[in-house]
């Protein structure tokens, strides 16, 4: 099994960016953290961060015939991006759209997803935890 991990704009300033936010812990850190946990689990795993909208589009199209399960955390494109779960759609890969922070719980124009409707669920404000979770369920959905 092949699991894409997406981490949209400003996610690679992890650790600097608001860290009573967000926590300590840098990209570098959660992508570790997400490799063990698949090789635990017997799956492979890949990783793609971008502040650019179309980049992400791209990086999900060319995830079509190679990846088995998508996480992606589309940052704030959640919030404004038609693009993104169109492109997921248009792939029919199975996704899971995650958030470090509960978007619910914060500033009124974080409170709409996007994306959500072209993913499975949307697990948000468990921290880094919740991008296992994420891969936890791509796995389980697979049945491996």
């Amino acid at each position: 099994m092949n699991i894409l991990v997406i981490n949209g704009p400003n996610m690679n300033m992890l650790g600097v960016r608001e860290p009573e936010i967000y926590g300590r812990e840098t990209l570098a850190d959660l992508e570790n953290m997400i490799r063990a946990h698949c090789e635990s689990r017997g799956v492979n795993c890949e990783f793609f961060q971008s502040n650019h909208e179309g980049a992400i589009v791209d990086r999900i199209q060319q995830a079509y015939g190679t990846s088995d399960g998508i996480v992606i955390n589309p940052a704030a494109y959640t919030h404004t991006s038609v693009a993104i779960p169109d492109a997921l759609r248009a792939v029919g890969i199975p996704a899971v759209e995650v958030h470090v922070s509960d978007i619910a719980s914060r500033e009124s124009y974080r409170h709409f997803s996007y994306t959500k409707e072209a993913c499975i669920v949307q697990i948000a404000g468990r921290g880094l935890k919740g991008y296992l979770d994420a891969v936890d369920l791509l796995i389980e959905r697979a049945g491996k």
